[in-house]
Order: structure tokens, then C-alpha cells, then sequence
């Protein structure tokens, strides 16, 4: 008799905690309002509302997938632990100091984001290792004792570590710690040499500050949710999401915390591939609209693109540059505060503006009743006749109408002069213009026309937006696949075990030394496999490996993708003509006559992604009759339209449903506006195109 597979995802977001389990083929899911004190107590409560769904007991789970908002809310809202930073003499303000790249250019004015350690809680050592990993002054062991005898009295609960080249010589990083585990052995100790092993001073001391900053708080949390499980009969092994889109050990989560920052929507990313690759698709936008943020990422090909260094807390306009870099494997998306739960008001040129601010869970907008006054998106929505209140949230949550009202007429209407109804179009427009300009400068800046591209949307709010959204962007198709409202935890079920070991080795082609590569990328993928292991002892593992190029004197790399057997016989003619096709593909033209630089060189190891059927898309087929009716506001036509209410879960493969229509389930609601149609397709995805014109 084969054993049925027993699995859930979990997703902490800003405003709710998505549960899914997956019992075989069977799913069932639920949304709970995120309890910020105790995120464990959500997690726990969702459980049971699931096993109670499939009739089984806790116990029976046999893995569990977790990803988390809580390290990334931790670093915005500066709610980490007190934490020292050691650094070598001379480099203290590096992390103040920053880059020579201004955010806003001619802004004589501007002001730089605070760093996350102020300079009291910053200390240095004498001590240099050269750029060659040679040492140039040694470090002293009586120094670094003397050093630790003065921190200790503060009361720190980490020390984060980063010295000048630890990443080719860690040898005096390591002593550092030596030191730390005999005369403070209850510190959290976090060395840059290991969490961000990369050139580049002023990302790498950010990243360990940052990885040390939360490492307590997140050991805590993971310790507690191990135990609360425990408490409830579950025994089974738990893995968290990390940034790159893999599956790591929560040994390894603990350890290195600063890897989940972008936890959630990377599930999400995995989410939309997987669609993606079931439906062919090689152009796909992925929109992913929760409670609290927006996320927005080019899935070409199937896979979602990804990149080294992510910018966490963006304090000026959502500008590159005015956040906290983080040196990390990371999916490239846009991340913008506008959310179901994203406040709006009224500015001083009169205009409405929304978000970065949320409501939250706690007190969550003015509908839901908690105590919530200032207008968010969900208000807005309600009032505009997208949600029904009596069904929001599975029926969990009753929506309160009337202060939706009240709170967009008292913050947005009486100083604008216009009613509740209008104050929503306003917010609502607002909102949607807001994701669909992120979207716009997010595809130019890859070189992107989105107009070839499908948009596949999830997350609780986005299928109540996307059809305005495509309407805006110029997109013809959309996917909304089942389970959209929980999407994010659907994807951690579906992404591979997987690490990513970076590190900073700088080679010329002229000086090109086959023996160095092939031992340093050896010793990478031995690293990231070992890393892989530790959550899967059995399956095959891949290896893809990258070196990260650039012309000399040039400020940033392009990464080169390298067979196996590239990697294992490097060949100088081999790397510059690789890197010089894809260097033609983004800039047009190569330079003639310049030497080629390798700076940073990187290897995947990752589990087989598992098969994927495709699917064969669903002509329209007979116009499914509504449940019911319900007056819905059309951006595009300026005014509410009778709109058809159908349920999700009564359509069959080839039932078309044409716009103005609600296509309601418990997690989510898709709006169809009269511009658009809709197909059920055979795998439950709803296929949303331009209406045909006999039905306009």
C-alpha cells in the first residue's frame, strides 16, 4: 500500500497567515488574521482549521514548509536584537558612509537612511588581510580579548564580525569568534566570512549587521513554533523558504536568518513558474497582491530571474539605492507598499496618495471592525462592491460597510468634496496605478514590452485588481490559478531544496588560472550540496554554476551560466565568448580591445523540480448562468454596472463567464471587468482574456 503525502505551507504575511495542506492530490487551505506578538499562535491556528477540513490528525503531517515577512519586518521597523558590530581599524562608518551612488541626484537636501548600528555599538580591531588574501598586519589575540572585555558590560545579544577581505582569508574573523564563545558564550556570533562571503565592504558589513541584528529573534521564534508543534503532536521536519526561491533546513534558516527576508514572495515567484511552465508560457508577469504589499516579477522562460543583492526598506519613493542592501542570492522583483490593508489619505497638493503604511491584522481597516479608522484598499474595494461582506475571509472575518464608508468620507471625502463612493474609485485608482507604474519601470528597467506577456495573479487581494491592472498595463491574458488567495504557500510545496554558495575571487582573463577555478568552484558546489543535504539525504541534486563578469574598470558584473563541463575545464576563450554574447544581448555591442574581469563566482545546488504536466488550453465554451447579482463599480466606465456573482467552485472545464462579473471563493474574489471574459481551464485555472465582441 503507498503511503499518501501529507504536507503543509505556511506564509506569515503582514496582515494574514496562509495555511495549505496537501493530503495526496487534495488541497485545503485557510487564511487567519497574523497575531504579531505570538506569529507561532496563527500558524497553530490555521493547522487545525486545515486538519479539521481533511479529517486527519496533526500528527499525520509529514513535512512542514514555512516562509515568513518577520526577519524583513524586523529590519524596517529596526526590532532586532542589540547587537555590536566589529570591523577592522579604520572602516568603522563604512556602514554610514555607504556608496557614491546618490538616490536622487540633485537633491542638495537629501537625506540618507540611518544605518541599522549607530557608531557607539560599532568597534574596531588593527588588523588587514590584503586584496591578494595575504596578511598584512596580524590580529592580535590579546586585542581582540581586551576588545570583548569592554563590549561585554553593554549587554549585547549578537556581535556581527565583518573585516576587510575576510571573504579570501577568514582566519582572523574566526579568532574573533574564538575569542567571543570563551568570554561571552551566550552571544549570537555571525561572521561576514560565512554569511556573505563577497568584495564589496559596504553590502557585506550590511548583510552580517543585519543577519546578527535578527538572529535571535528569529532562533527564538523558530525554537518556539518547533515546541508549539511539538505541543500539538507534529514531529515532522520543518524547512523554511529563502530568498533565492529553495527550500533550506531551519538549522540553517536559524543560523543564517538574513536568507528569508524575501521568504514569502519567493514562494510566490515559484508559485507563478510553475504555472507558467504547466501553460508553455515564456513571458509571464507575476502579481502577487496581499494585505500589506504588492509584488511584481518577470518570470522569463519559466524561471524567475535572480540576483545578488537586495535592497530591504526603501525610504525614498521606492528608489533604488534608498534602502539597506543586503548581499544575498535573491528573486529580482518590485516590492511597493499596496496592500488590502494599505492606508490612504489626503496630502498637502490635495491628491490621494496610498500606502507605505498598513493597517495590518491589528487593528486591520476600518471593515473589519477591530478598531480600525484611516481608509485602506479593502474599504475601498467593499464600498466599490467587490467583496461581499458577509463572505470575506471564508466567511471568518463579517465586513462592516458602513465604517468602510464612514472612514474614506471622513479622511478622503469631506476634504476632497465628494462622497464614500467616489473617495473608493479615487483610492482605488490611486492603488492600481501605483502597482501598474511599479510594473512599468520594473519591465523597462530589464528591457521588457508587456504587452507579450500573460499576468498570473494571487494572493488575497490581487484577483480583485488584476483585471484593472491588465487594462492599465496593456496585457491580453490572465491566469488566475486555484488557490490564488493562499498562492505564496502553494509555492513553498512546490519549490525544490536548494542553496546557493557564493564567492568573491577576482580573475582576469589575462591572467586566466584554470586550476584556481576548477578547485573554488569544487570546494562551492561541495558547500551548497552539503547545505542541500542536510534537508534531503537521498535525492539527485543539480549544480549550476555562475561566474559574475565585467569589463575592467567597470562598476557592476553580469553573470555567465556555465555547463559542467565549463566549470570543470575552464578555458579563457570559452568565458570571454559567453560573456560577450550576453553582453551584446543587453548593451548592443561589445568593447573592443578591453581585458575581462571575473569578480564573483557562484554555484546552485538544487533538487530535481518535479514533473510538470502541461496543459492544453480550453476554447470558450457555453455561458454559465450567475447565483446571483451584484452592483460592481467599473473604473473603466466610470460607473457601477450589474454584475454577474458566480462561484468558483461550480464552474466546469470550458465555462465561460463574461464581464461585468464577481468569480467568488473563500480566500479570494476575481472582478472581471466588461472589458474581459473568463474560461475555466481544465487544471482550475480561470483564463481571463479580451472580451470576445459578440458579448461586448
Amino acid at each position: 500500500m503507498v503511503q499518501t503525502s501529507i504536507r503543509m505551507g505556511v506564509d506569515i504575511g503582514g496582515t494574514f497567515t496562509d495555511v495549505v495542506l496537501e493530503v495526496g492530490a487534495k488541497q485545503y487551505s485557510t487564511k487567519v488574521l497574523t497575531t504579531y506578538l505570538a506569529p507561532e499562535d496563527a500558524i497553530i491556528t490555521g493547522l487545525k482549521q486545515v486538519c479539521d477540513q481533511a479529517d486527519i490528525k496533526p500528527a499525520s503531517i509529514q513535512q512542514i514548509i514555512h516562509g515568513t515577512t518577520l526577519a524583513t519586518n524586523a529590519l524596517i521597523e529596526r526590532r532586532g536584537a542589540r547587537t555590536a558590530f566589529i570591523t577592522t581599524h579604520g572602516f568603522r562608518d563604512v556602514i554610514e558612509m555607504r556608496s557614491e551612488s546618490r538616490f536622487e541626484q540633485y537633491d542638495l537636501n537629501l537625506t540618507l537612511p540611518e544605518p541599522l548600528l549607530p557608531r557607539q555599538q560599532r568597534y574596531t580591531v588593527k588588523e588587514r588581510i590584503g586584496a591578494g588574501s595575504d596578511v598584512l598586519i596580524p590580529l592580535q589575540r590579546s586585542e581582540v580579548e581586551a576588545l570583548v572585555e569592554q563590549i561585554e558590560p553593554a549587554g549585547y545579544e549578537s556581535v556581527a564580525v565583518g573585516l576587510m577581505h575576510s571573504y579570501l582569508n577568514d582566519s582572523h574573523e574566526n579568532m574573533v569568534r574564538e575569542v567571543l564563545a570563551e568570554k561571552m558564550p551566550g552571544v549570537s556570533v555571525s561572521l561576514s566570512s560565512e554569511v556573505s562571503p563577497q568584495m564589496r565592504e559596504y553590502e557585506r558589513f550590511n548583510t552580517v549587521v543585519a543577519n546578527a541584528y535578527i538572529k535571535p529573534m528569529m532562533k527564538s521564534y523558530l525554537d518556539r513554533l518547533g515546541g508549539q508543534l511539538q505541543q500539538e503532536g507534529v514531529n515532522c521536519n520543518i524547512f523554511l523558504m529563502h530568498s533565492g526561491g529553495g527550500i533550506i533546513s531551519i538549522e540553517s534558516a536559524a543560523e543564517f536568518p538574513v536568507r528569508l527576508v524575501e521568504s514569502g514572495p519567493a514562494g510566490g515567484a515559484v508559485f507563478a513558474a510553475h504555472i507558467a511552465a504547466r501553460y508553455g508560457l515564456d513571458k509571464v508577469l507575476s502579481f502577487d497582491m496581499g494585505g500589506t504589499t504588492a509584488k511584481i516579477c518577470l518570470i522569463n522562460n519559466q524561471a524567475p530571474k535572480t540576483s545578488r543583492v537586495f535592497e530591504v526598506a526603501r525610504t525614498y519613493r521606492f528608489k533604488k539605492g534608498s534602502g539597506m542592501p543586503i548581499s544575498i542570492p535573491v528573486i529580482d522583483m518590485v516590492e511597493i507598499g499596496a496592500g488590502g490593508g494599505s492606508l490612504a489619505h489626503v496630502d498637502a497638493m490635495r491628491q490621494i496618495r496610498v500606502g507605505p503604511e498598513s493597517a495590518g491584522s491589528e487593528p486591520g481597516p476600518a471593515c473589519y471592525g477591530l478598531g480600525g479608522t484611516s481608509p485602506a484598499v479593502t474599504d475601498a474595494d467593499l464600498v466599490l462592491g467587490k467583496l461581499d461582506p458577509d463572505n470575506f475571509a471564508g466567511g471568518s472575518i463579517t465586513l462592516d460597510s458602513q465604517r468602510a464608508a464612514d472612514a474614506l468620507h471622513g479622511s478622503l471625502g469631506k476634504s476632497l468634496e465628494m462622497d464614500a463612493m467616489t473617495a473608493a474609485y479615487g483610492l482605488s485608482e490611486v492603488v492600481d496605478e501605483n502597482m501598474a507604474n511599479a510594473a512599468r519601470v520594473h519591465a523597462v528597467e530589464n528591457g521588457e514590452d508587456l504587452s507579450e506577456y500573460t499576468m498570473i495573479a494571487f494572493g488575497g487581494a490581487a484577483p480583485l485588481h488584476a483585471g484593472r491592472l491588465c487594462e492599465k498595463l496593456g496585457v491580453d491574458r490572465l491566469l488566475i490559478p486555484p488557490g490564488a488567495g493562499v498562492g505564496s504557500a502553494i509555492g513553498f510545496l512546490r519549490a525544490p531544496f536548494s542553496f546557493e554558495a557564493n564567492r568573491s575571487v577576482y580573475m582576469r582573463l589575462t591572467d586566466f588560472k584554470p586550476d584556481t577555478i576548477r578547485s573554488l568552484l569544487a570546494d562551492l558546489e561541495s558547500e551548497a550540496t552539503g547545505f542541500v543535504r542536510s534537508c534531503d539525504a537521498s535525492a539527485k541534486i543539480e549544480a549550476e554554476f555562475k561566474a559574475y563578469m565585467r569589463y575592467t574598470g567597470q562598476g557592476e558584473e553580469i553573470p555567465i551560466v556555465l555547463n559542467a563541463d565549463q566549470a570543470t575545464q575552464p578555458d579563457a576563450a570559452t568565458f570571454q565568448q559567453l560573456f560577450e554574447q550576453d553582453y551584446i544581448t543587453l548593451f548592443g555591442r561589445a568593447v573592443e580591445g578591453m581585458d575581462i574581469e571575473i569578480t564573483v563566482w557562484s554555484v546552485n545546488a538544487t533538487t530535481l523540480a518535479e514533473k510538470i504536466e502541461p496543459v492544453q488550453t480550453l476554447a470558450a465554451g457555453a455561458k454559465i448562468p450567475a447565483n446571483g447579482q451584484r452592483s460592481i463599480f467599473d473604473p473603466a466606465q466610470g460607473q457601477s454596472l450589474e454584475s454577474s456573482v458566480v462561484l468558483r467552485a461550480g464552474l466546469q472545464p470550458g465555462d465561460l463567464v463574461p464581464g461585468p462579473a464577481a468569480i467568488t471563493e473563500d480566500e479570494t474574489t476575481i472582478i472581471l471587468p466588461k472589458s474581459r471574459q473568463a474560461v475555466r481551464q481544465s487544471d482550475g485555472c480561470i483564463d481571463v482574456v479580451q472580451q470576445a465582441r459578440e458579448l461586448s
